[in-house]
């Protein structure tokens, strides 16, 4: 599909509540071609696009900007654009010439679409290759020939998946075609040892003297876990859980004004996904744990730094005591 140009200099800011002032586009103002079949990355956009109208949770009428978009999940907007016209297609966007696209529906109506998406969280080689290893069924060291021949894929394929797993810290290519895996969360052992990793350092930034809070963004985490006690978490699926987690812990991080704590957050963010995915059936500990950021939030918003220093100690050691006897989490024999 040939990149569409849109002009917004008309568009209401992003997002803007547009419903009811007259600014909402009409179905006759999206004529769209049949839906194409996707490419993994176009699909991925409309994922990545599809999870922050959930995690931003955008009313009908709300704009979405392809230039916002494609900064906020680090793409250009020509997928942006794919994704877009594909949203329409399905009803979740309406399109208009003249001024861009908005939401169809409000995004806590889409549930049901999201899980077409969702059901299936990343690419299925990605996740057969992670599986595979968190069950010790692939040694330490692998080659690509053997996994070409394993998996049943191209080289190219394959490549692109290893290249993941390398920037997201858990295998490294070494010399000619191997490639080792690195330590990662594979059992009840190293997923204890993540919290108290995490219980150490989170906390500590929280006291760093170069804390400093963005005000925005505190709003934003605010009512995104608002809306997870509100009942979000009954219709998010575990995907939009982890992010929405993931997304709170490293903010806080960020503010730190630390880098390795920063960084060190984010990395063990990556590393506990695929734990966290196998608990995404528990979902009314998804809202205790809301609240629990909620109370942190508003410790911060007062400046009572130790109080929220304490809070985040004490909520990491909790989910600690709750999750590292899920035995389910693992497979068998680990």
């Amino acid at each position: 599909m040939a990149k569409f140009q849109v002009d917004l200099s008309d568009a209401p800011p992003h997002p803007a509540v547009v419903n009811g002032h007259g600014l909402l586009p009409t179905p006759m103002a999206s004529i769209e071609q049949p839906a194409v079949p996707l490419t993994p990355l176009q699909t991925r956009v409309t994922r990545e696009i599809l999870a922050l109208a959930r995690r931003d949770d955008l009313s009908q009428g709300d704009h979405l900007a392809e230039s916002v978009l494609a900064e906020r999940i680090g793409t250009s907007r020509s997928p942006v654009n794919v994704a877009l016209h594909h949203l329409v297609s399905l009803g979740v966007v309406f399109h208009d010439a003249n001024r861009g696209f908005f939401m169809a529906k409000a995004a806590r109506e889409l549930t049901e679409v999201a899980a077409q998406f969702f059901d299936e969280p990343d690419e299925p080689l990605y996740l057969k290759i992670a599986e595979d290893r968190l069950a010790r069924r692939l040694p330490d060291v692998v080659s690509e020939a053997d996994l070409m021949r394993q998996y049943e894929v191209s080289r190219s394929v394959l490549r692109r998946v290893l290249s993941r797993m390398q920037e997201e810290g858990w295998l490294e290519r070494q010399v000619g075609h191997g490639w080792q895996f690195m330590p990662m969360i594979d059992s009840v052992e190293a997923y204890e040892e993540s919290y108290l990793f995490r219980a150490a350092i989170e906390p500590t930034g929280v006291l760093s003297p170069r804390f400093r809070v963005d005000r925005t963004e505190l709003n934003e985490l605010r009512r995104r876990q608002q809306f997870i006690v509100d009942g979000g978490y009954l219709t998010m699926n575990s995907v939009e859980l982890f992010e929405a987690n993931s997304d709170f812990h490293e903010t806080i991080a960020k503010w730190s004004g630390n880098r390795f704590i920063a960084q060190s957050v984010r990395r063990m963010d990556r590393l506990r996904r695929l734990v966290e995915y196998r608990q995404a059936k528990s979902r009314k500990p998804r809202q205790e744990q809301a609240l629990e950021h909620l109370a942190i939030l508003e410790a911060i918003a007062q400046q009572d730094l130790l109080r929220a220093a304490s809070l985040l100690r004490d909520h990491i050691e909790g989910a600690r005591r709750g999750k590292v006897h899920a035995q389910e989490i693992f497979p068998r024999g680990q």
